[in-house]
């Protein structure tokens, strides 16, 4: 599990940004990769506000599998693609999810936590899968401001990496922020949070999820309507409750004749996710604890594992874990946690070992890539981390940590060019334009003139560049 700080969101208005940013809107269209005019959108925060309203996102394999397989069925029945959809936790406790563009939704970690069941969780995935199928994101484009700060970078590098071939990657580059401006966006208009609910039931009741869940999600908030704005979650300034929605949601499963059955496979999917978040975002003794009540027998041995060594007690957390790859030998995911798990404990070759299977069992999962190329790194062998690393990098353009490591390994195969070139990427996807120039400068004063990699530097320096000018006017 790691942390990834990223930016607010950024809008694409045509091609007012940036001269890069217009040749990447160029080249999409030449290549037929439209991606649409609401892939990223934008807040229009201060640029000194960048980084200190940035969010952070919580980056785990196995938890978005997770929400992948609950989300899956919502998204077919709304006419998304699931591969094109990601969900993505937000380091956040609060009860919250959002959507910014058409191809991610974000929700808390707070919120997954506090689901008491898959249906209700899957409730408000298949509300926010409203908005994006409804349109909603696309109708409020016109009426967001042109993103000319650091931003703004955000989207340019979403735009080059479709450019390049990585359309699945360029999406969720940039992400929304806690501000004022964020929930002005968020703060939908009541007729398309009726439209969204309507359709959210729809999409339940077609994906074969009893849309109780949209129910018992409502009646949980409906209390935050007395609450003044200052003392409300965010997820109700953000999504208007009332109880007449409540109404409407009773009414509509009050007229189905059969209510879909639970299903057992979701129910398995939401302790697994609610499991390991829990261990790793809670205090061990809590999780501890509650490990008589876990029902199924692989995600009590994951949380007392997880327990174990956030403890330092490796040698209870490695009996746990040989207890549940012998019961699981063929899931990723444990074998990714053992990884993490012995990465951690300095066990470098051992951990080169688990994220390598981990990886050959799934071979397109870019973040357990991506720990694997950093295990490799810190085995000493940073030519095969490279490749490895360059790989995760193609299947998912928004892990800044993946950055970090891979200046690392350019620097250790003498490459400072390449490694310059990296690190200024990595700063400006957080939104520290400031930082990322000088390595920008220094990265197209030592790569070939005109290759690929010197015409990357040369987009940050742009940016950088025209980012120090409009500080300058104020």
């Amino acid at each position: 599990m790691s942390f990834d700080r990223v930016l607010p969101p950024a809008s694409i208005p045509g091609a007012r940004i940036w001269p890069f940013l217009c040749r990447a809107v160029r080249a999409l269209f030449l290549r037929g990769q439209v991606l649409g005019a609401a892939l990223l959108l934008s807040c229009g925060l201060p640029p000194l506000m960048a980084e200190a309203q940035s969010i952070r996102l919580l980056r785990d394999a196995d938890i978005e599998h997770g929400l992948s397989e609950l989300s899956a069925p919502i998204l077919r029945a709304a006419g998304l693609n699931p591969r094109r959809v990601r969900i993505l936790v937000v380091d956040d406790s609060g009860f919250n999810a959002f959507v910014i563009d058409q191809r991610a939704i974000f929700v808390n970690y707070g919120l997954i936590l506090k689901a008491e069941t898959p249906e209700m969780l899957q409730a408000v995935l298949a509300h926010e899968a409203a908005h994006i199928a409804n349109g909603h994101i696309g109708r409020r484009t016109p009426n967001m401001r042109s993103a000319n700060t650091a931003a703004g970078f955000g989207a340019a590098l979403g735009l080059l990496a479709a450019a390049a071939g990585a359309g699945e990657a360029a999406a969720g580059i940039a992400i929304g922020t806690q501000s004022s401006a964020l929930r002005g966006f968020l703060s939908h208009t009541r007729a398309e949070e009726s439209s969204a609910d309507r359709s959210a039931l729809s999409f339940l009741t077609r994906a074969g999820i009893n849309p109780q869940g949209m129910v018992d999600v409502h009646k949980l908030f409906a209390g935050q309507e007395v609450l003044s704005a200052a003392h409300q979650d965010p997820y109700m300034r953000s999504h208007p409750l009332s109880r007449d929605r409540v109404r409407a949601a009773e009414a509509y499963v009050a007229s189905l004749k059969d209510a879909p059955a639970p299903d057992p496979e979701a129910a398995y999917w939401l302790d697994r996710i609610k499991g390991k978040l829990s261990a790793f975002t809670r205090a061990p003794s809590w999780t501890k604890r509650r490990l008589k009540a876990e029902p199924h027998s692989d995600v009590k041995l994951m949380r007392s594992a997880i327990a174990a060594h956030r403890q330092n007690q490796f040698s209870h957390a490695q009996k746990d874990m040989q207890a549940l790859l012998a019961a699981r030998p063929n899931d990723a995911y444990y074998h990714e946690l053992w990884g993490q798990i012995l990465y951690e404990n300095r066990r470098w070759s051992a951990a080169v070992s688990a994220y390598a299977t981990a990886a050959r069992l799934a071979p397109k999962e870019p973040l357990i890539l991506a720990s694997l190329g950093r295990a490799q790194l810190a085995a000493g062998d940073p030519r095969r981390a490279l490749k490895t690393m360059e790989q995760a990098r193609s299947l998912d353009f928004r892990n800044a940590g993946l950055l970090r490591d891979m200046s690392l390994a350019y620097a250790q195969t003498k490459q400072p060019g390449l490694a310059a070139l990296v690190t200024a990427e990595r700063y400006a996807l957080q939104g520290r334009l400031k930082d990322a120039g000088p390595h920008a400068k220094r990265a197209t004063q030592a790569l070939p003139n005109g290759s690929p990699a010197w015409r990357r530097a040369q987009d940050v320096l742009i940016a950088f560049e025209q980012d120090e000018k409009r500080r300058n006017k104020k």
